[in-house]
């Protein structure tokens, strides 16, 4: 009865007792981070409009706006979560949120897509630094009984987050231009730098891993060119044409590149042996899929409730609360479900039923009654909530406490590869069925309009509001090209949630007796070694 103890004197009393306060602290860190990409969905549509409401900005531009931030994030999670575990977790902690703070105000004042670009990217190498520190110094203040509970309430977390920005974006929006949902970050990393350096422990790995300077570069190199490649796709309308082929064929043999060096390497900064276990890689794979559909219905339901249905900025976040709720609600409750029904049984449910309400999108019309959204909205971050939280849990006790950060930036790595590869794939979809669709109906304009009108629904609507009444023919035309290519869109995502309950329901662990639970984790342990 006496090797419970070991651990506990591992965190010293004075920590202990504060570390609800801390975990407050680190949840303040976390919903910035998190907040901006919510917030930024509701904007989207609005620097999309012509200056001076916004930037005018062009589908693909949107798209690199969002995945700018997300692919420098996750290109550098594991070099991020290496040195916060040699360095010290804290110091990591404050110095990403003042190159997050920093990007944020750039951001606000950006005079071009191209500069808000940049400072996305900018803001996305800040965040990196922040993220895996926080769950990282979470399994350092907490005893392993606690962690999944911690865990639970960390994920209810991103759920708060992902609630209040688009309602925030949608005041702001109401109130003040475009770059305020920028520059609403700053004050609150400056309260969150003042009580982290009040409450927040340092923390650090005794044997820290060497940085992998090279597979880094490979990472983000991979990624940029496969995902230039699919938007690229998606605008041109044709995925056969050569540079597309060509930026996609590049980008996965740099990634395949990137796996061979990692193999080979004795840092690496992916342990790719950790893969070689099922339950690990089955997990990963869950929380990648997740967030593969859940940013790409997110893109495309913001224009779906703006431009079809004409909604505001602040009507869009109101509309998008149940998928917050549900998670608020069902993220710190899904351990009871694990226990209760194993995490196979649980992971699984809550991949089918994200499947089965992508697949619901696919009824939406211009007319649809709206409370049949918001039924979507709230099952869908109900599925989210018991996928999130038990993969979570298996992915951060798979490896050896210290090692923390690492475990912690693989789950955010491929969470965020996912989203963006979302927003590439899906948006590239969409863009494809939309043009398709809408490509025969512009024919009263003058050629030289065409390609500029058949991007995305907001330049066709854009070119029908400067034809004055002779523009209303377009914008029929616009909604219902618009809604075909969302049925497409959302039938793809379904497909890919289908994909990932396959992969969890063959892999992932069922309920196996209390005694087999510590061998369980110990066998993870030891392949992760």
């Amino acid at each position: 009865m006496t090797t419970p103890a070991v651990p506990a004197s591992r965190i010293p009393e004075a920590v202990h007792r504060r570390r609800w306060g801390i975990l407050a602290v680190l949840m303040l860190s976390l919903l910035i981070v998190v907040l901006d990409n919510s917030i930024l969905n509701v904007a989207i549509k609005t620097i999309s409009t012509p200056a001076p409401t916004g930037l005018g900005a062009t589908q693909s531009e949107l798209e690199w706006a969002i995945n700018a931030y997300t692919l420098v994030f996750a290109g550098l999670l594991f070099t991020a979560g290496l040195l916060g575990d040699r360095l010290g977790r804290k110091k990591v902690l404050l110095g990403g949120l003042v190159v997050f703070g920093l990007g944020s105000a750039l951001a606000a004042s950006s005079g071009s897509p191209g500069q808000l670009i940049t400072f996305r990217a900018l803001m996305g190498l800040g965040a990196a630094f922040v993220m895996p520190a926080t769950l990282a110094v979470l399994m350092n203040v907490f005893e392993r009984d606690e962690q999944p509970k911690a865990i639970g309430i960390w994920a209810g977390g991103v759920g708060l987050a992902i609630a209040i920005g688009p309602i925030t974006g949608g005041v702001l929006l109401a109130h003040f231009w475009w770059g305020s949902v920028f520059l609403i970050n700053v004050p609150i990393v400056i309260l969150a730098l003042g009580l982290m350096l009040w409450l927040v422990p340092d923390s650090r790995d005794p044997s820290p891993g060497r940085l992998d300077p090279v597979g880094v570069v490979l990472s983000v190199v991979g990624l940029v060119l496969l995902v230039y490649g699919i938007i690229k796709g998606g605008q041109l309308a044709d995925f056969t044409d050569p540079q597309v082929l060509a930026t996609i064929g590049a980008g996965l043999a740099v990634l395949v590149g990137f796996v061979v060096f990692e193999k080979r390497s004795d840092h690496p900064s992916i342990d790719v042996t950790y893969f070689e276990n099922k339950v690990f890689s089955a997990a990963i794979c869950a929380i990648a899929l997740v967030f593969f559909a859940l940013m790409g219905v997110t893109f495309f339901s913001v224009f779906y409730t703006q431009s079809v249905r004409g909604y505001s900025p602040l009507q869009t976040g109101l509309l998008m609360l149940p998928l917050a709720a549900a998670q608020m609600i069902f993220s710190p409750r899904a351990r009871l479900v694990v226990q209760r029904f194993g995490n196979k049984a649980t992971t699984t449910a809550g991949m089918l039923l994200i499947a089965a309400m992508l697949a619901a999108f696919a009824t939406l019309e211009a007319d649809t009654p709206i409370w049949l959204l918001e039924v979507i909205f709230f099952l869908m971050g109900t599925g989210m909530a018991h996928i999130m939280t038990p993969t979570s849990v298996v992915i951060m006790q798979a490896l050896p406490r210290e090692k923390a950060g690492s475990a912690s930036a693989l789950s955010n790595t491929f969470r965020q590869v996912g989203g963006a590869l979302g927003i590439a794939v899906l948006g590239s979809v969409l863009s494809t069925a939309y043009r398709n669709g809408i490509e025969g109906k512009l024919g009263m304009l003058p050629p030289a309009l065409r390609s500029t009108a058949g991007e995305s629904i907001e330049a066709t609507l854009g070119v029908a509001a400067k034809l004055g009444g002779k523009g209303q023919v377009l914008v029929g035309s616009a909604n219902d090209s618009f809604l075909h290519a969302m049925h497409v869109t959302a039938l793809c995502g379904a497909g890919v949630a289908l994909v990932g309950a396959v992969v969890v329901a063959l892999f992932l662990p069922g309920r196996p007796p209390a005694a087999q639970v510590d061998d369980k984790e110990q066998e993870l342990v030891v392949a992760g070694e």
